[in-house]
């Protein structure tokens, strides 16, 4: 059977979801956004028109809840390429938002940049494994002009060709990117049917709905773009200090937030995504290395499966600030939890320090964890044709089962035994021979190879053309209506 990884009992799942209608028809969500508190008011919330305080009624929650539609898949632009959801499949996520960049060579740190976020962006774009699309490092090169936010959209999506999942900061920049995706996918019609980039939306924890990013989102009301919706409370900072009143928090601003999406436009896919996480004691930040992130990851997942959403979990990063033994025995912990829970998306590989640092042999080694991660969650196969009793009697008493067909196809098909490129299989004087080359070392020049020769999928000319147009339009002050 495979195996599947519970957290929280059926009975403590309940609880999470009673508090949370409880929480949000008392305490209430404040919402920044005055298009937003219109739209909810308008569905029946109780607005109060000077705290902006928004208090959501129980059969408005479970009313929006029942409008979220439980499957749908992401699409791209690479052909015959989608990852369903709700079907018992899970695909990375590519950790975002890195300040900086360790260097290959030296170890040292620099800060990340336009030709740091092309390298990371082409390597995710050639791994099977990672199928949904961040900004590895934090893209400050499109922020300077709507100009170069056009340019920004278009090259991610001419360099990632599998599922886009990112955030406008304007409603400026909302219609130039719905502009953007009309051109690269044919129209809005294509945009609705194929889902090529969902909408990650952050609400501010604790309890809080803000105004820029919200209104960002609902511009694009109409086009059918996923929500992905990510609160970030941190435990003892911006929310309260125990793990289950932390996952009560996250859910409260989830749920908010997925009311004011249906209420815009029902039947709007969403993801289920809160990302809780653990404050570092000693210095107030966000380390990532707490082995309580695998606890909440997979209890996100729980919740998202008692309401039938596609779920996209987090389980932490690493504060170690190099590649390594400690940096990938803090992930693998944390993965291997959530990824027996059976979450559709996983976030995060390659970042490093508190998500503030990107490695990119990191990146390969986390990408093999979640392999092995997923091999687990396969379990142990007992179909009829597993048990071999027939290969049992054959051998008989003292001998070996080398020679047995059934021991060829099992070693073959990597099914039954997860067989890896990285296993070390060579002897020790093969290995020290060309000096004993570390794991680490191996993975920098499979990175190096895989940036120099990877190409991404091409535009075709009529595409580039007009992505040409549109780029020059907003370099010019054009302004889109």
């Amino acid at each position: 059977m495979e195996t599947n990884l519970r957290v929280l009992s059926d009975n403590e799942v309940s609880q999470v979801h009673d508090r949370t209608l409880s929480t949000l028809a008392v305490i209430g969500v404040r919402v920044d956004t005055a298009r937003g508190r219109s739209i909810l008011k308008k569905a029946g919330a109780d607005v109060n028109p000077t705290t902006h305080i928004v208090r959501f009624p129980r059969g408005m929650v479970e009313d929006c809840l029942s409008k979220a539609p439980h499957k749908f898949s992401l699409g791209g632009r690479r052909p015959n390429w989608s990852f369903p959801l709700n079907e018992n499949q899970c695909s990375l996520v590519a950790d975002g938002g890195a300040a900086y960049v360790i260097d290959d060579l030296t170890g040292k740190r620099h800060n990340a940049g336009y030709e740091d976020w092309l390298n990371a962006t082409r390597l995710i774009d050639s791994i099977d494994e990672v199928g949904v699309y961040w900004a590895m490092v934090d893209p400050g090169f499109a922020q300077e002009s709507i100009g170069d936010f056009v340019s920004y959209f278009r090259q991610m999506t001419r360099n990632f060709s599998k599922h886009l999942q990112d955030a406008t900061h304007t409603v400026e920049q909302s219609r130039w990117m719905l502009e953007i995706l009309g051109t690269v996918f044919g129209g809005k019609e294509n945009v609705c049917k194929l889902n090529p980039f969902s909408f990650l939306i952050t609400p501010v924890s604790p309890m809080v709905i803000e105004a820029e990013h919200t209104d960002a989102f609902l511009e694009t009301v109409g086009w059918g773009i996923p929500a992905a919706i990510m609160p970030m409370p941190m435990f003892g900072g911006t929310s309260p200090a125990s793990l289950i009143s932390t996952l009560l928090l996250a859910n409260c601003e989830t749920l908010a937030t997925l009311c004011l999406v249906q209420a815009a436009a029902p039947g709007t896919p969403v993801i289920y995504a809160p990302c809780p996480s653990i404050m570092d004691p000693y210095t107030g930040r966000f380390t990532g290395s707490e082995v309580e992130h695998g606890l909440l990851g997979a209890a996100v997942t729980e919740m998202a499966h008692l309401y039938g959403l596609p779920v996209e979990a987090s389980a932490g990063s690493s504060g170690h600030y190099v590649p390594g033994i400690r940096a990938s025995f803090e992930r693998a912990l944390n993965w291997s939890m959530v990824t027996l829970a059976w979450p559709d998306l996983l976030v995060g590989p390659g970042q490093l320090g508190g998500s503030m640092f990107l490695s990119l042999e990191q990146l390969l080694i986390d990408v093999e964890i979640y392999r092995r991660s997923s091999r687990l969650s396969s379990g142990i196969n007992t179909h009829v044709k597993e048990w071999l009793e027939v290969d049992l009697a054959a051998v008989g008493h003292g001998g070996n089962f080398l020679s047995r067909r059934s021991t060829l196809d099992a070693l073959r098909d990597g099914e039954e035994v997860y067989m890896s490129d990285y296993d070390a299989s060579d002897s020790y004087e093969t290995w020290s021979a060309p000096g004993k080359p570390t794991f680490v070392d191996e993975l920098r020049d499979q990175a190096h190879k895989i940036i120099q020769t990877h190409q991404p999928l091409p535009f075709d000319e009529g595409v580039e053309r007009e992505l040409d147009k549109i780029e020059q339009r907003a370099r010019e002050g054009v302004k889109v209506v």
